[in-house]
C-alpha cells in the first residue's frame, strides 16, 4: 500500500509542479478567426463523408442524411458568417484582431480529459469490448481527479462491469 501511496505522492507532485509552470501563462489567439476556419473545415469534411457513413434508401421522402447534411449547412453557413465578420473588422474597418487571452493550465487539463476519451474509445475499437475501454475510463478519471480512497475504484470498476454485464447478457446487447 505505501507503493501505490508513494507513486500517487510523486504523481500529484508532479502535476503541481506542471500546473504552477502553466497557471501564470497566457496567450493571446485570435478565437473568431480561428473558430471559424476550424469549424468551416469541420463541416467541410463533415458533409464530405456523410454519403459515405450513411446509407439511404431511393423510397424515403426523408433519409438518415436529412439532419446531419443540414447540421453541415449550418455549421459551414455560421463559420463564414463568422470568418467574414471578422476579416471585414480587420480589413475595412482597419480594427485590429479580435484576441482573447487563453490561459495553458485550463487548455491543457482540458486536453487531459479529452485524451482519456479518445483513449477509452480506441481501447472500446482495439479490444471490441466495452468493458475494458469503460474500466480504463473509470480508473483514468479516477487517477486525474486524484482520488485517493480505494473503495472508489472498487466501486466503479465493479459499477462498470455489472453494466456491461446487465446489458450484454441480460438484454442481448453486443458492444
Amino acid at each position: 500500500m505505501n507503493e501505490k501511496q508513494n507513486l500517487m505522492d510523486k504523481l500529484d507532485a508532479r502535476r503541481d509542479t506542471i500546473a504552477e509552470k502553466l497557471a501564470s501563462r497566457e496567450i493571446q489567439l485570435p478565437t473568431d478567426l480561428i473558430s471559424g476556419v476550424f469549424f468551416l473545415l469541420l463541416g467541410v469534411v463533415g458533409a464530405a463523408i456523410i454519403p459515405y457513413q450513411v446509407a439511404v434508401s431511393e423510397t424515403d421522402v426523408i433519409n438518415g442524411r436529412a439532419f446531419p447534411t443540414l447540421l453541415m449547412v449550418v455549421m459551414i453557413i455560421c463559420s463564414v458568417v463568422v470568418l467574414i465578420q471578422e476579416l471585414y473588422r480587420v480589413f475595412v474597418k482597419k480594427l485590429p484582431m479580435t484576441m482573447k487571452p487563453v490561459n495553458l493550465l485550463v487548455e491543457v487539463k482540458a486536453l487531459v480529459i479529452l485524451a482519456i476519451l479518445i483513449l477509452t474509445y480506441l481501447i472500446c475499437r482495439i479490444t471490441n469490448l466495452f468493458v475494458v475501454g469503460a474500466c480504463f475510463c473509470c480508473l483514468g478519471f479516477l487517477i486525474y481527479f486524484r482520488c485517493r480512497k480505494p473503495s472508489y475504484y472498487v466501486v466503479t470498476l465493479m459499477t462498470a462491469v455489472l453494466i456491461w454485464v446487465a446489458f450484454r447478457f441480460g438484454l442481448n446487447v453486443g458492444f
